[in-house]
């Protein structure tokens, strides 16, 4: 962007979204049936893992933003979170879900908490996107703006819930985290193998049979102040196989559900005091034209509810699991970029 083109406004308005090296401006049409999606164009994508869904569809996507269309962010207090599950509570909730597992009902979950604090709306979400783009660079990191929709997201997102070239459909999902690889556990490398046997599930409700197989095991993956193991499934889609199958087919990801996925919902749902929103749901984007897609798992993300600012962090459960050591990943998830939401635009 060229700096000299003028000031940013304060507040600016016009629905845009960024993904990647991408921008996107000129909103066309929205809706909430992903059917309409088949129809062509480029689409920005927010599915809420609770919630209704977002499709976008802009006219112009560009390589750089325009001048003038991201405005400022004043920052939020680093320790004015409140928290959906305070430690106890949480702790609780990790030997809920190890009994449930005891009992043979799932045998792995993905139990989260959200936090919230009162939001400036004098603040642009896109600003704090660009926040994070610079202090936490992540692979599939984006923002949406859209006003009158009360949608805005700001997405640092490492993990990819599916991606589209073609007919190759690909999910890399992420179970591990530690601060140093050799800080990774057997219980991690075991609770990633089985995310991966759910999705290879998953995919080949819409993909050909014989094509689902995962083409890279337990990767370690660096992030800022963290590392991840990551797995890699692919599959090739049936013919005549739409967006709404395919979606479907898969969501919510495994990697923040748990399996068997059914089971671990019905868990979730009774441990979990607030609806995770749009955390956990998928956001990113759709190319209907040229049949290639991008979209993130939605953590390590920031959004607006009304008044509130919130951020949801969660902690993969098994029968290994220790309950302390749980509420500490979640701290651990939040804490980088919940430093970086306490800066203004300024400190950038």
């Amino acid at each position: 962007m060229d700096e000299g083109s003028g000031e940013r406004e304060m507040l600016p308005s016009a629905p845009m979204a960024r993904f990647g090296n991408q921008y996107a401006y000129d909103l066309v049409e929205v809706t909430h049936d992903v059917a309409r999606v088949e129809f062509g164009g480029r689409w920005a994508v927010l599915i809420p893992f609770s919630g209704e869904s977002v499709f976008a569809r802009f006219s112009s996507w560009e390589g750089t933003p325009r001048a003038g269309t991201v405005g400022t962010w004043s920052g939020v207090e680093f320790t004015g979170w409140t928290s959906s599950m305070d430690q106890g509570s949480y702790e609780q909730a990790v030997e809920r879900t190890r009994t449930a597992i005891s009992a043979g009902n799932v045998y792995q979950a993905n139990i989260c908490r959200v936090r919230s604090q009162a939001f400036d709306h004098s603040s642009d979400i896109m600003a704090l996107d660009e926040l994070l783009a610079a202090g936490n660079p992540a692979p599939h990191s984006g923002g949406l703006r859209i006003p009158e929709l009360g949608v805005f997201v700001a997405c640092a997102s490492p993990e990819l819930y599916l991606s589209r070239s073609g007919s190759t459909l690909a999910c890399k999902p992420i179970k591990g985290t530690a601060r140093k690889p050799e800080e990774l556990l057997e219980k991690d490398r075991a609770e990633n193998i089985m995310i991966v046997d759910l999705v290879r599930n998953d995919m080949s409700r819409c993909c050909t049979v014989g094509s689902v197989k995962a083409v890279d095991l337990l990767d370690v993956q660096r992030h800022p102040g963290l590392v991840h193991l990551v797995s890699t499934v692919q599959g090739e889609l049936q013919p005549s196989v739409g967006w709404g199958e395919i979606i479907d087919s898969t969501f919510p990801p495994g990697s923040i559900t748990g399996a068997p996925k059914i089971a671990a919902l019905d868990l979730i749902e009774s441990l979990e005091p607030e609806a995770r929103g749009p955390y956990c749901g998928a956001f990113g984007w759709i190319d209907s034209d040229a049949q290639t897609a991008n979209l993130a798992v939605a953590i390590r993300t920031f959004w607006v509810d009304q008044d509130q600012l919130k951020f949801g962090t969660g902690a993969g459960i098994t029968w290994g699991s220790d309950p302390k050591q749980e509420w500490d990943e979640t701290e651990l998830k939040a804490r980088h970029l919940a430093n970086i939401a306490a800066l203004s635009s300024d400190q950038e």
